[in-house]
């Protein structure tokens, strides 16, 4: 019994070396508050959207809807003046993060809104809000672990070979990052400044098909290829940000022509 209990003072004494010493404590809780934040008020739509009646409805003022991201925008907005005005120093500190990462979480969850200029929370669309938050929580990780674009820490000035060396590594990791993002990978690009394999990975396999890449180097079969090897990937996607956020609103199907025209020729006799 013994072997198998877990070792407290063990846990405790490298979370205090790995976090609270290294000062990364409010980073960790800011990332807490941001999924925090985002569980909770996607939670909270989906049981509108449901229209769960215990649960509290869409908050109005004046007859206005008043979305989430203004609270979250207020949040940080307080929070931010908050940490300039006071001195941040331990709890504050800790508070300001988390309070912050809170009001990230509201407001990332309505990003598609922020990025349209209308309400598409329930759409297509507004699945760019679950890539936003997917993303910000992905960076915030690799800032806690410390990780380092095109893996290269800076060298000595006096170490000349070592500098060169590290050049070297970055432009060719660079390329890599080039070649996925011109194939259509924006998100894969992005974290292959910080890990290699994924550029090697995203510049290798085949583009998706209304990528820059495949307009200009594929021909029809290429894209033919690369447009049925997309379609599981796309699928998987769609069923992972569902599960997240919500099935979207289905989208209507358009009126064909000649029947509008039969109907409003109808309404008129």
């Amino acid at each position: 019994m013994e072997d198998s209990a877990v070792n407290w003072d063990w846990v405790f004494g490298r979370y205090h070396d790995e976090i609270v010493s290294s000062g990364k404590q409010p980073l960790l809780l800011l990332l807490i508050g941001l999924i925090g934040g985002f569980v909770f008020i996607r939670t909270s739509t989906r049981m509108i959207r449901a229209q769960v009646k215990w649960w509290p409805g869409n908050v109005s003022a004046g007859g206005v809807h008043l979305h989430h991201e203004l609270f979250g925008v207020l949040l940080m907005l307080g929070t931010g003046a908050a940490t300039f005005a006071i001195n941040t120093v331990h709890p504050w500190r800790d508070i300001l993060a988390a309070a912050f990462g809170i009001g990230a979480g509201l407001v990332l969850d309505e990003f598609a809104l922020l990025l349209r200029l209308k309400d598409v929370y329930w759409t297509r669309e507004g699945r760019s809000s679950i890539d936003a938050v997917i993303v910000s929580v992905l960076v915030i990780v690799l800032l806690l672990v410390h990780a380092v674009p095109f893996g290269v820490n800076d060298p000595r000035p006096s170490e000349l070979s070592a500098r060169w060396f590290a050049v070297a590594i970055v432009v060719v990791n660079l390329g890599f990052t080039l070649v996925t993002a011109l194939k259509g990978k924006p998100w894969m690009a992005f974290f292959s400044t910080f890990i290699t394999l994924l550029g090697v990975i995203g510049a290798v396999r085949l583009a998706v098909p209304d990528s820059p890449w495949a307009r200009r180097f594929y021909s029809a079969e290429r894209c033919a290829e690369a447009t049925r090897r997309a379609k599981p990937w796309r699928r998987r996607k769609a069923k992972l940000v569902s599960l997240i956020g919500g099935k979207p609103n289905p989208v209507a199907e358009p009126v064909p022509q000649r029947v509008a025209a039969a109907s409003s020729s109808a309404g008129e006799r």
